[in-house]
């Protein structure tokens, strides 16, 4: 069946946009969507940033987030429509562009749902309050006789009722209220449902504009070569053989190398290759991995700066049972489907970015910053983006781009590879954690130390003279629920001249391996069930001691039972980012090869605005987390990254993926994150069912049994 639909021009500019002197995809109506019949001037009623409607009924949810996958830009408009009391496949739902009128537009941390979750709820209900009163007034009636429903306001009295666009001039006169009440989670419609996610229909349809698919009238592409190693620069150049190449038509050199500009991107490439350059390869051109590895070796026996401390870890405990141990976590990347890319437009002292970003507002602020011009001369469009992982809050891809318009005056669309890609990222971190414990002889915990010894992002990204207790390192092992009587976190800081940043759930990620595993070891030094063990630490009415009871139910985990020879279960468990998160994973080794059967994923995080997303987000992260535990490592060789594209950087593949059962608890506390949830168990849940399966631990990752 196909469907034929008539667009006037005002229907088609408010499903693509028109910005500057590019067309950019700036919002969806979903496919089974009927318009009103718009006029030339419609009046538009928006009480909030968030929210338009106009007279012809059309309501608008103004999306201020980034879509990378995560299912967001369906998550945030359900929580203004559910308030406003309008049909969801009646809305348009438009991508803002970078602006401080939205507050904090980053995209990252499992934030953007928690941040929102009243914002835009007040955003809605402020709307469907004003437009209440403006009803009653028509009726010369009390608010109390009128309700919302459908994108109408009906009198309860007589049934009468007025559309939504019957209202906005009215509506538009009323003063703003600054309280509003909002609705109690029984009465939720919308919220909990399973909703299609907007973005799916033109992904599938080959509609959907990402980045790299941005294109502006008259625009040239562009390459960049960059030094090798990282801290190196150029010393000189020869641009004389790229310069005649066909399709060529600049050369101009940027603080963060030499780019070719020509009228396609594969010319704009081969003119990049062959370049003539000289490189001053820096202070770190001979830095290798183990060199770094040594560094925070050299630590191993220190005490490093006290983080937190309960009880004393050096008390004397009759008879107890001791055990330590170091696990160890690579550098490793981001590696998302689509390079980093951006189209730049520098002209008069103005600038407009496309770019697919996580942070719109710092493209922004970078942007000026390297033009030397306004933040509020800059525009930034935020596309689609073929997944971030946090890789796209840092904008040096954006830089880079302004840069060569500004340098080349020409509106450019620059492009990395794979391989630019994977050696000129921002990296996730090693650590390294010592570990040491005890158990009493009657099977409870004693002691539990550890001291973390990384790089810290937030030392690296803000202060340069930051301390360790005032770092980041120690996400993912302070304020553990576990009940030790004895525990002590240290941390040290070692520094690095890679370029390192946030990657999903940053330091979530590695902590809890080294935490979750050596909690295993402690459970089998106390001949205790690891999930028995667990339990007898946790408050019994605790959300994660639940999560980890429905996890152990779900995967039919029986306490003492032993598997058949080369089979394994292991247990994990997390909490971060407001949320509780249990994974159990089944595997089998047999001749030292390693197939994952099944993990059991539940998640309790609060109030779940959109099931089907919490489900892929967790399905997402254990196959993200997956891919790190057993095949991913960044090495350093010779100041920069060996390693170049997929084949020697492997992803996750489909039939190695196991079966995953993803389960979430229903309650109505607060709102938490998801994203990122599922990564910290993942690890440790698999390698912890690795020891079950052939008592050999792993301590360092990725995963290698022989």
């Amino acid at each position: 069946m196909s469907n034929s639909v008539k667009q006037t021009r005002r229907e088609f500019i408010k499903v693509v946009g028109i910005s500057g002197s590019g067309l950019i995809l700036a919002s969806f109506i979903p496919f089974n969507n009927v318009l009103a019949n718009v006029g030339d001037d419609p009046k538009i009623f928006s009480p909030s940033v968030f929210l338009k409607i106009d007279s012809n009924g059309i309501v608008t949810i103004i999306f201020h987030r980034s879509e990378m996958g995560q299912g967001v830009k369906t998550a945030l408009p359900m929580l203004v429509a559910e308030e406003l009391e309008v049909d969801w496949e009646k809305i348009i739902i438009e991508q803002s562009d970078a602006d401080k009128k939205y507050g904090n537009q980053s995209t990252g941390g499992s934030t953007s749902v928690r941040r929102n979750w009243e914002p835009l709820r007040v955003a809605g209900a402020t709307a469907r309050e004003m437009l209440i009163l403006a009803a009653a007034k028509k009726w010369n009636t009390g608010t109390s006789n009128c309700y919302a429903e459908n994108g109408f306001i009906i009198n309860k009295s007589n049934g009468k009722k007025y559309s939504y666009g019957e209202l906005v001039e009215d509506a538009a006169k009323l003063p703003v209220p600054t309280d509003v009440k909002l609705k109690d989670p029984k009465d939720f419609k919308l919220i909990g449902k399973r909703v299609h996610r907007v973005d799916t229909p033109d992904k599938i349809f080959g509609k959907a504009i990402f980045g790299i698919d941005v294109v502006v009238p008259g625009m040239f592409y562009a390459a960049l070569s960059r030094c090798p190693t990282f801290g190196g620069k150029v010393k000189s150049f020869d641009a004389a053989k790229a310069k005649s190449m066909p399709g060529v038509v600049d050369v101009v050199e940027i603080s963060n190398g030499v780019a070719v500009i020509a009228d396609s991107t594969w010319r704009a490439f081969k003119g990049r290759d062959s370049l003539i350059i000289e490189w001053d390869l820096g202070p770190y051109a001979n830095v290798t991995t183990e060199d770094i590895r040594n560094e925070m070796l050299k630590h191993v026996k220190d005490e490093g700066a006290e983080l937190e401390n309960r009880g004393n870890i050096n008390t004397n405990i009759k008879d107890e049972i001791k055990l330590d141990a170091v696990y160890e976590v690579p550098f490793i990347t981001h590696a998302p489907m689509e390079p980093m890319n951006c189209v730049a437009k520098y002209q008069n002292g103005k600038a407009e970015i496309w770019a697919p970003t996580q942070n719109a507002q710092d493209a922004q602020n970078e942007t000026a910053r390297v033009l030397g011009i306004s933040k509020n001369d800059v525009t930034v469009h935020i596309t689609l983006m073929g997944g971030g992982f946090g890789r796209r809050l840092v904008n040096d891809y954006v830089v880079e781009a302004a840069e060569i318009s500004k340098a080349c005056g020409k509106t450019i669309k620059l492009t990395w590879t794979r391989e630019e890609d994977m050696k000129f990222g921002f990296f996730r971190p090693p650590s390294m954690s010592v570990l040491k414990g005890s158990v009493t002889k009657d099977g409870k915990p004693a002691k539990f130390y550890h001291h973390v010894i990384a790089p810290s992002i937030s030392q690296m990204r803000f202060n340069k003279n930051l301390k360790a207790e005032e770092s980041d390192i120690a996400d993912g092992t302070i304020d553990l629920q576990y009940q030790i009587p004895n525990l002590k976190i240290t941390g040290t800081l070692i520094p690095t001249h890679v370029p390192i940043s946030w990657w999903r759930a940053v330091y979530n990620s590695q902590n809890p391996f080294a935490v979750e595993s050596f909690i295993d070891e402690m459970a089998y030094a106390a001949n205790k069930d690891p999930f028995i063990f667990r339990k007898e630490m946790l408050p019994s009415d605790s959300r994660l001691a639940n999560v980890m009871n429905v996890a152990v139910e779900k995967a039919g985990w029986q306490v003492g039972k032993k598997l058949p020879a080369g089979k394994g279960m292991g247990i994990a468990i997390f909490s971060g980012y407001e949320s509780y998160c249990a994974q159990i994973a089944e595997v089998t080794v047999n001749n030292n090869k390693l197939k994952i059967d099944r993990y059991v994923a539940v998640i309790d995080c609060g109030i779940v605005v959109n099931p089907d997303t919490v489900e892929a987000q967790l399905e997402g992260a254990i196959v993200f987390a997956l891919s790190a535990a057993l095949k991913s490592e960044i090495t350093i060789q010779k100041g920069g990254v060996k390693e170049s594209n997929f084949d020697d950087y492997p992803m996750l593949a489909y039939d190695e993926t196991p079966v995953i059962e993803t389960y979430y608890i229903k309650n109505t506390y607060k709102v938490g994150g998801v994203g990122e949830v599922g990564i910290g168990a993942c690890a440790p849940a698999l390698t912890n069912a690795i020891f079950a399966a052939t008592g050999k631990r792993i301590r360092r990752l990725p995963v290698k049994l022989i």
